[in-house]
C-alpha cells in the first residue's frame, strides 16, 4: 500500500516523541536519583536538570500516546497499513537506535562504576536504564509478532509506561518543589547576590577612607554607578550595622532556609557552575529564614587601607 503523507509524518511525529520522552525520563530519573542519594564527590544539585525533562514529558508523553492512538485506529479501518514502509522501517529503527542508545547507556554508567561512583546511585541507574530499555523493547517487538494477548500485553506495557512517566514527575517536583517555592528561591538568591555586592563596596568604603560607613546610604555612589539594591520582592533597604572599628552586620529578610544541595548533582558538574542558580549552597552565606544577619570582620592585612598622597598637585 502507499503511504500518505498522513502516515509519514504521524509515524515520524511518533518517533521523535518517543526517542525524546524516552531520553528526558532517563535524564529526570538520573537527577532524581542524584538528588536523593547524594554524594560526597559529586557536584551541586541543579534545577533545570529535573525542570526540563518534566516540561518535556508534560508536553511530549500525551503527544506520543494520542499519536500512536491515531496510528491504531488507521491501522484497525485499513489493515494494510500495518505493512506500509514507513511503519515497518520506524520500528526496526526504533529497536536498532534504541539498542545502541542503551548499550551507551551501560557503558557510561559502567565506566561511572569503575572511576567509583559504587552504591546505590549505580544500581537505581541500572535499573531505570533497565526498565524504560524493557518496556519500550517489548511493545515494539510485539508490534512485529503474532503472540496470543497481543493488544493486552501492548496495553499493559502502555500503562507501565505512563506509571514510569508518573514517579519519575512525582519524584522530581518532591526533589525540586513547587514552582512557588522555585519563585522564593530565586528571590532568596537574589537577595544573597545583593549582599555580596553591599559587603564589597563596604570594604571599598573601608579601603578608600579608613573607617566603616555609618549608615547604608553612604555606599552610593554616582561616579562609579553604584545604587544601593532593593530587596527584589518587597523593595525595602537591606539593613547594615557597624559593630565595631572593623566589624559590621548585613541583614535581609530571606522566605526559606539555604537549600542543601552539595553532592546531589552530578560527578561532572563542578561547583563553580552551579553556586549562582536558585537552591546553591555557599557555606559563607547560608542562611536560615526569616530575618537573618551575617556578621563580617575586615582584615586590615588582606584589605588595607590605600595610603593617601599628601603631595599637592602642581597648578
Amino acid at each position: 500500500m502507499k503511504t500518505t503523507p498522513k502516515d509519514f509524518f504521524l509515524h515520524l511525529g511518533a518517533t521523535v516523541a518517543l526517542y525524546t520522552s524516552a531520553g528526558a525520563l532517563i535524564s529526570l530519573s538520573f537527577s532524581v536519583i542524584d538528588y536523593f542519594c547524594p554524594d560526597a564527590l559529586a557536584g551541586y544539585f541543579y534545577v533545570g536538570s529535573v525542570a526540563w525533562p518534566v516540561s518535556m514529558l508534560i508536553v511530549l508523553v500525551p503527544i506520543l500516546y494520542v499519536l500512536e492512538w491515531v496510528i491504531a485506529r488507521d491501522i484497525r479501518n485499513i489493515p494494510e497499513k500495518a505493512e506500509i514502509w514507513i511503519r515497518k522501517w520506524r520500528i526496526y529503527l526504533t529497536l536498532f537506535l534504541g539498542g545502541i542508545a542503551i548499550v551507551g547507556d551501560l557503558i557510561a554508567l559502567i565506566n561511572t562504576y569503575l572511576n567509583g561512583e559504587i552504591g546505590s546511585r549505580f544500581v537505581y541507574k541500572v535499573a531505570v536504564v533497565f526498565l524504560v530499555s524493557v518496556i519500550i523493547f517489548a511493545y515494539y517487538i510485539l508490534e512485529r509478532s503474532a503472540v496470543l494477548n497481543k493488544k493486552r500485553l501492548q496495553k499493559l506495557l502502555a500503562w507501565s509506561g505512563i506509571v514510569l512517566v508518573l514517579v519519575a514527575i512525582v519524584t522530581g517536583f518532591m526533589a525540586v518543589g513547587s514552582p512557588a517555592k522555585q519563585r522564593a528561591l530565586r528571590f532568596d538568591n537574589q537577595r544573597v547576590s545583593d549582599l555580596v555586592s553591599i559587603q564589597w563596596q563596604i570594604i571599598n568604603y573601608w579601603q578608600q577612607k579608613g573607617i566603616l560607613p555609618v549608615a547604608i546610604a553612604a555606599l552610593n555612589d554616582p561616579i562609579s554607578s553604584f545604587t544601593l539594591p532593593q530587596d527584589p520582592e518587597t523593595d525595602l533597604s537591606y539593613q547594615y550595622v557597624a559593630t565595631g572599628d572593623k566589624s559590621f552586620k548585613i541583614c535581609a529578610i530571606f522566605s526559606l532556609p539555604s537549600q542543601d544541595t552539595k553532592g546531589r548533582g552530578g560527578y561532572s558538574v563542578s561547583r563553580s557552575s552551579y553556586d549562582s542558580y536558585p537552591g546553591s549552597s555557599n557555606e559563607t552565606w547560608t542562611h536560615s529564614a526569616g530575618n537573618f544577619c551575617f556578621d563580617r570582620v575586615i582584615d586590615p592585612e588582606r584589605y588595607p587601607v590605600t595610603p593617601r598622597s599628601l603631595t599637592p598637585l602642581k597648578q
